[in-house]
């Protein structure tokens, strides 16, 4: 298994956000992609920050209980983010899952510009995947 890459698994289309984008905005963007967080990014896909749902939740029922706007991604994104490179383990990506609070990294080359994301359903999904393979070989090695 720990040859299983994060690539492999990974969100290439993700959500992304910019910093400048109002959170009503950013609210409609979760509503259509049903996604739980995004990237926050530049013009040239370099890396900034993070949102999740969470924080535009938070921000969007302030801004109905003042009734008006009250913030844009940069006011409220997250700029020390865990991110994840496209060639690291499954295994250990789960694992610092388990022990780190985000659902969802940000993968990004050495460059910090984003490739896409990997939740822990995507890292689930490779385990159950490579859990399931394993027990068939076994399977097909036992009927011999």
């Amino acid at each position: 298994m720990e040859s299983l890459k994060v690539q492999e698994y990974m969100n290439h289309y993700p959500v992304t956000f910019t910093e400048n984008m109002s959170v009503e905005e950013a609210a409609l963007r979760f509503l259509k992609t049903k996604q739980i967080g995004g990237p926050v990014i530049d013009e040239n896909y370099k890396l900034l920050g993070f949102i999740s749902e969470g924080d535009v939740l938070a921000i969007m029922l302030e801004s109905l209980y003042f009734n008006e706007h009250v913030a844009m991604i940069k006011d409220i994104m997250r700029k020390d983010v865990l991110s994840v490179k496209p060639y690291a383990s499954i295994i250990e990506l789960g694992q610092s899952m388990r022990e780190n609070k985000p659902k969802v990294y940000p993968v990004i080359d050495d460059d910090d510009n984003l490739l896409g994301t990997i939740s822990r359903n995507e890292v689930l999904q490779a385990c159950y995947q490579h859990g399931r393979a394993r027990l068939s070989i076994e399977k097909e090695h036992a009927a011999v």
